[in-house]
């Protein structure tokens, strides 16, 4: 038996909603009158899972891209927290800088670029911010007492 090439329209229009849409997968489903049997045979498909795995692909380089943009905003947010008058809200922001190297790692799936990121991140936060945090832990201490 041949196998075909390239998916039906209506596989296509499946995977434009899920992917596009603001449905969630039953109502993707609802809306084109697929049943759960035949969404789950498409997905044992080959074509069909290549392409659904593309698109997810995809999806998380969107993502990642976005995060990479505001990444710099967040840690200037973090950064311009630590003077907060509010001593619970700069000791957090404090915390979250010193925690942010690690936490970056745990997100990257290569251990070698993680590695890398991680020990970049910590130089730049003991270059870049260390004086402004020692600067606030000490003002927050200075306050107490």
């Amino acid at each position: 038996m041949a196998r075909r090439r390239y998916l039906s329209k209506r596989q296509l229009a499946v995977l434009d909603d899920l992917f596009n849409s603001e449905l969630d997968e039953q109502a993707v489903l609802d809306k084109h009158k697929v049943s759960r049997n035949t969404y789950n045979k498409w997905l044992a498909d080959d074509k069909f899972a290549e392409q659904f795995d593309e698109r997810i692909a995809v999806a998380h380089r969107q993502s990642a891209a976005l995060i990479a943009r505001y990444a710099s905003l967040a840690a200037a947010k973090l950064v311009q927290l630590t003077g907060s008058e509010n001593q619970e809200t700069a000791r957090k922001a404090c915390l979250d800088i010193i925690s942010l190297p690690k936490i970056t790692a745990k997100r990257i799936e290569q251990p070698e670029k993680a590695k890398k990121d991680s020990d970049q991140q910590a130089e730049q936060l003991s270059e870049s911010t260390a004086s402004r945090l020692l600067a606030a832990m000490a003002e927050e201490k200075r306050e107490k007492t």
